[in-house]
């Protein structure tokens, strides 16, 4: 019985409604929906030989009641198994509508009170594209827009963990997907 009423509360937060399908908006001046990245994007390590800078972001249409951010870069298609988190980024306030672009670099200028913690590089801060050579993947810009001011991790929280949170607290959540190969 308990198994039963622990899968229907994970259940209710993982599939949480969101308001109005499509007013919660995640774009780019830097990159296109579906359009492949610019070697600006791209990692500078790893044999890849980009200029490891993260793109500007702008969203808008978040939902009644957020309190703050959290911005994700996955690969959904990384040879791991579980993916490859490249940045994340949470505890944005809710003032902020955008990031410029070289936000997630070091001293890239994230807002007061933001977080950058460690990706699957095992560093914090943005980490660029860099697929293996002949794989194109797709890499999901996220902007999630949580009930709550603050999630309680630091820079060393795992993007596994950041994710759990950001799960429990989102409201809604606005999705940007480029791809890359070499």
């Amino acid at each position: 019985m308990k198994a039963s009423i622990l899968g229907a509360t994970l259940s209710a937060v993982l599939c949480a409604p969101t308001h109005a399908e499509g007013s919660f908006q995640l774009t780019s001046p830097d990159i296109a929906e579906g359009q492949h990245l610019d070697q600006k994007f791209v990692l500078q390590g790893f044999g890849c030989n980009g200029g490891n800078t993260s793109p500007a972001l702008v969203w808008r249409g978040a939902p009644e009641g957020t309190q703050s951010y959290v911005v994700t870069l996955y690969d959904p298609d990384a040879p791991t198994g579980s993916g490859w988190w490249h940045w994340v980024a949470f505890n944005i306030p809710a003032e902020v509508t955008s990031l410029k672009q070289g936000a997630g670099s070091e001293d890239g200028g994230m807002p007061d009170g933001a977080i950058q913690s460690r990706t699957d590089f095992g560093t914090a801060g943005f980490g660029g594209a860099c697929p293996p050579e002949g794989a194109v993947h797709r890499y999901q810009f996220r902007v999630h827009a949580l009930g709550v001011k603050n999630l309680d991790l630091d820079e060393d929280a795992s993007a596994a963990l950041v994710g759990f949170m950001t799960r429990a607290n989102s409201l809604d959540t606005a999705i940007l997907t480029a791809v890359f190969s070499r």
